[in-house]
């Protein structure tokens, strides 16, 4: 499982650009046309992982398409979401359908009003599927429906995740090697990684090629999955969804960690860590793909001693995997006396936010909506989230499916399914009905998150947790929050970066902090604390 905040957030995307199958960029101005065998020809825009192969190349995508009677030119995009969305948005002319989680968000339809169609009719009339999920998941629907009843972007469901993204592993050859025993807390983990780096913990005669930590990069667009942040938790914040923009809840107090002190300890340990040569110097640099490249390390030599990631496999590949376990969440010190806490994700996990969105231009609505309707069927959902019935699924013939390993031996189940099919980023219903085996990844996620399991469980979901996805806004306070969001994440991620490499947090903090509040976070905490509060007393 690899998230992109989605956010996610907002997500981090490695490197790509844009890209289509077809070689054109032409919007929904250009379909109401057909194929010379009758298929409608339809426009489309998706948000895809770097990994992830051409559209063309998927199996269960054609088939899709040709059973709901389209042709789509496809435009792929694997980086830049936020900058290339901008200007298409302004410009008005958007493709018939853009797919991705929350590539289009509450946010931009209060922006653009008119730009999108709402769905409510079209799902009656043309998406039983989309139906059935509201009926048997009324919380998806809850997920899809604006203040005034619309519908512009429709839910997910895939059902299977735990209640976090993000482990965290440390290379055990590396503390067995050096006679090291597991860090429990900040300091601890210092010296570890210090060791790491001076004493040639993997072993290969090298001094000098060990990387003792790595972490996701983060970009400009605010935070997402495994990175340090989630370190926070050991002064007790809970993130929510990795809390890419900063907000979280405590004790049913909205804050954002961006203005709180525990923020400014971490990024000065995080200093430390990196002045001492300790994090990887192109940690603010490089793309998704280098980060996950580099932890594989050279046959059985490994390079990252201590990292972030899904599953162990997913995060150092096959042949380094047994090298790694998990660790449990780390105090901040030996004296601490802050419960623990971590980042709790089992909302955007499992369910997803505005996945598809249909112009209002388009010629070729209902058309479209059959094409949307397919995504939803369970049976190809499971081929939306883990590649095509064949390939990367087996079906038993009596009902039941059962996830295959990858083809090349070589490869990890995780790689694998977000190189073949779209993953997570797509719109799908995973019927709680349907029988599906899971692959090795998932089976062993939960035995990987066995270390984090006491701490997940002490969280209060009812005080700690921002259920932020089942939260609606007025199109008045969602055009605020976005404004000042864009502000503020403008400065406080560029400070990030800086502070961890160059330095100055301490010095810089009160005024940094007098900065923030000037893009107007008090305002959206204000805003965000009123509907919580609200959500909160009818639910």
């Amino acid at each position: 499982m690899r998230k992109k905040t989605a956010t996610l957030a907002i997500l981090a995307l490695g490197a790509g650009l844009l890209s289509g199958c077809g070689g054109s960029n032409e919007g929904s101005s250009e379909s109401g046309q057909t194929t010379p065998d009758g298929k409608v020809k339809l426009t489309a825009l998706m948000t895809k992982h770097p990994l992830t192969q051409e559209f063309s190349k998927m199996q269960w995508l054609q088939e899709a398409e040709e059973r709901a009677g389209v042709d789509i030119e496809w435009q792929e995009v694997s980086a830049d979401w936020d900058q290339k969305k901008g200007a298409l948005l302004a410009g008005g002319d958007v493709p018939d359908l853009i797919i991705g989680p929350n590539a289009i968000t509450d946010a931009d339809y209060a922006q653009f009003p008119g730009l999108f169609e709402d769905l409510t009719p079209l799902i009656a009339s043309n998406a039983p599927n989309v139906q059935k999920m509201f009926e048997e998941k009324p919380e998806t629907k809850a997920i899809a429906t604006q203040l005034d009843g619309k519908i512009y972007g429709l839910p997910k469901y895939q059902r299977f995740w735990p209640e976090t993204t993000t482990r965290q592993f440390i290379n055990k050859q590396w503390l067995d090697n050096l006679g090291l025993k597991e860090p429990t807390n900040w300091d601890e983990l210092y010296e570890v990684l210090l060791a790491f780096k001076e004493q040639d913990a993997n072993g290969n005669g090298n001094p000098n090629d060990e990387i003792p930590m790595d972490f996701a990069p983060s970009g400009t667009g605010g935070f997402g999955a495994f990175m340090p942040t989630v370190l926070l938790g050991s002064q007790g914040i809970t993130l929510t969804d990795n809390s890419g923009q900063g907000y979280f809840v405590e004790d049913g107090q909205v804050k954002n960690f961006f203005i709180d002190e525990r923020y400014k300890d971490l990024v000065a340990f995080l200093h430390k860590c990196y002045a001492a040569g300790l994090i990887n110097t192109e940690v603010f640099t490089q793309d998704y793909t280098k980060y996950q490249s580099v932890a594989r390390g050279s046959g059985d030599t490994a390079a990252v001693g201590f990292t972030w990631g899904w599953e162990v496999t997913d995060r150092v590949g096959n042949a380094l995997a047994p090298q790694y376990e998990s660790l449990a969440p780390l105090k901040e010190s030996a004296s601490s006396t802050d419960e623990l806490s971590w980042t709790y994700d089992y909302n955007s996990l499992n369910y997803g936010v505005n996945m598809v969105s249909l112009a209002s231009t388009s010629k070729n609505k209902e058309a479209a909506v059959k094409f949307i309707n397919e995504l939803y069927d369970p049976e190809v959902s499971m081929q939306v989230l883990f590649g095509s019935i064949g390939t990367n699924i087996k079906d038993n013939g009596d009902g039941t499916y059962e996830v295959l390993p990858p083809e090349d031996s070589a490869m990890d189940p995780g790689t694998w399914k977000w190189t073949t099919t779209w993953a997570d980023n797509g719109p799908m219903y995973i019927a709680d009905s349907l029988e599906l085996t899971l692959g090795t990844d998932m089976q062993s996620v939960g035995s990987q998150t066995e270390p984090l399991q006491d701490v997940l469980d002490s969280i209060d979901k009812e005080k700690d947790v921002l259920p932020s996805m089942f939260i609606k806004y007025s199109v008045e306070d969602n055009n605020a929050m976005s404004l000042n969001n864009t502000a503020m994440l403008s400065l406080t991620m560029s400070k990030w970066a800086e502070w961890i490499t160059k330095g100055g947090v301490e010095e810089q903090w009160a005024g940094y902090v007098d900065n923030v509040k000037k893009t107007g976070i008090d305002r959206n905490i204000e805003i965000i604390q009123k509907y919580y509060d609200e959500y909160m007393s009818q639910n």
